[in-house]
């Protein structure tokens, strides 16, 4: 199979030509949220880049099989293992229980993923259904001496790695402890990069959630979930792991450290990272200005699909900034594309120019294949929209992109027709589009006057038809 996607692999810090580990199959993984509460935009941007590319692999022919986890215990305030239960501090913050939390926004979060055409992954896994496989790779690497027990805690020895930061490419002078937090130092660690594999009853009295283990009551820490949950879905080799920015380092590092200290061999190939939306303050984040979720759009009058495009329009590795002028300039961009393409008569496979179809995707697809080139993938849809091929033609390209870019290009446009067309039912819509072709035919053959009384019985009718450059509309009157 020929090889089509060129990505950077922040592994290598260069852009590769992408070779899954099997002919034609992809193993991928991507981080899934940690549940104490909504996604927040800049969340999601990541989700939507992460979907494009499993898109772009299935549209270049890959068979893709992608698995998530579901963070509902062990992710601390600090990404480096010190601070309260994320998982914890939501139940406090809403006087529910963790399980209730995790399910309420899990929930959310796929509602989220919906409108925003997100496909769901293959397999989603959560966290608190892996317990048995945490516990058997913390056995296992203290078996081989890459952990150890400490203040009632099991810790990874990064001391044991040859090339612990192969992945952040920190040196140990440059470490920052806790990239998202403040931080207290661990006195219980050896060094001051070990992070925890297992937390006992120790770290915290009001745990909700803990498992009988070798080392007594407990928890897993973090990092370990995605190793061991990647591991039980894609075995022992995975083509791609994504993830925002953040997550680079400590969370990645750590999953490279202990996966292949436990495997005794490389684990992933290529690491796909997206980086942060910011807003004119910086990084968006829960804990800072307006808290800015889909729903929040949507109440403000945005379509989820407008974020889509807006995100799409910019390159997964620049730090995008989100305005609301902004996304209005994307929600304008967006109307004039979904009523240009709904404007396109649908024709049949017969009418397609099969030359010319081939010329905009193999160039739709070479966008896609230079690093998901999104930006440069709309502009081929743009200069096919403006090219002299028949409209069949056009509609049959704009419905095969959207295959990957999920705008509902060939869609968007009727529904919102439908929309502010209140409650026509389909035995009327039906009626008013047989009026409209027999008016068509009435002006063809010059009778304007069968032309004119068709649209006096729809007026009275309450329908009003409008006579435009892209044909013939019609509402409410």
């Amino acid at each position: 199979m020929e090889n089509r996607l060129r990505i950077y692999n922040t592994l290598t810090r260069k852009v590769e030509q992408f070779i899954p580990n099997a002919e034609g199959k992809v193993a991928m993984y991507t981080c899934g949220p940690t549940v104490y509460h909504f996604a927040h935009i800049g969340n999601l941007r990541s989700y939507i880049m992460e979907d494009l590319l499993e898109k772009t692999l299935r549209y270049m022919g890959y068979d893709v099989k992608r698995v998530m986890n579901i963070t509902d215990v062990g992710h601390l305030s600090s990404d480096a293992d010190t601070g309260e239960d994320k998982m914890l501090k939501g139940a406090k913050r809403e006087h529910k229980t963790v399980m209730e939390i995790a399910k309420f926004y899990t929930d959310a979060f796929f509602a989220d993923c919906k409108d925003l055409n997100i496909k769901t992954p293959d397999v989603v896994e959560p966290a608190t259904g892996c317990i048995p496989e945490f516990i058997h790779m913390i056995e296992s690497l203290m078996e081989k001496g890459f952990a150890y027990e400490s203040g009632g805690n099991i810790y990874f020895d990064t001391s044991k790695l040859r090339d612990y930061y192969v992945l952040s490419n920190h040196s140990e002078e440059e470490l920052l402890v806790g990239v998202r937090d403040d931080v207290d130092e661990d006195e219980n660690k050896r060094n001051k990069t070990d992070f925890v594999l297992w937390f006992t009853k120790s770290k915290f009295e009001d745990q909700e959630l803990k498992w009988e283990s070798p080392w007594g009551m407990g928890y897993p820490g973090w990092h370990i979930e995605c190793s061991c949950i990647s591991m039980k879905h894609l075995g022992e080799y995975m083509d791609i792991h994504c993830g925002g920015v953040d997550n680079i380092f400590p969370h990645h590092t750590n999953e490279i450290a202990q996966s292949e200290a436990y495997l005794g061999h490389k684990w992933c190939n290529y690491w796909f990272h997206v980086h942060h939306l910011n807003d004119k303050a910086g990084k968006m984040s829960k804990s800072k200005g307006e808290f800015l979720t889909v729903s929040l759009l949507k109440s403000k009058g945005y379509d989820p699909r407008v974020y889509r495009l807006f995100c799409l329009q910019s390159h997964y590795r620049k730090p995008l900034e989100f305005s609301f002028d902004a996304l209005d300039n994307a929600g304008a961009a967006y109307d004039k594309l979904v009523k240009r393409i709904g404007s396109l008569q649908k024709g049949n496979e017969k009418e397609v120019d099969q030359e010319k179809f081939a010329a905009y995707k193999a160039r739709f697809e070479e966008a896609l294949g230079d690093d998901l080139n999104s930006s440069m993938a709309l502009t081929v849809i743009y200069d096919m929209l403006k090219d002299d091929m028949s409209d069949a033609t056009k509609y049959a390209l704009a419905e095969d992109f959207d295959r990957v870019l999920s705008l509902d290009l060939t869609t968007a446009y009727a529904a919102k027709e439908a929309e502010a067309n209140g409650d026509v039912d389909a035995a009327m819509e039906s009626y008013i589009l047989e009026k409209i072709e027999e008016r068509k035919a009435a002006k063809k053959a010059k009778d304007f006057a069968r032309a004119d009384e068709i649209r006096a019985e729809l007026l009275e009718k309450g329908i009003v038809l409008e006579d435009t450059r892209e044909g013939v509309k019609w509402k409410r009157a």
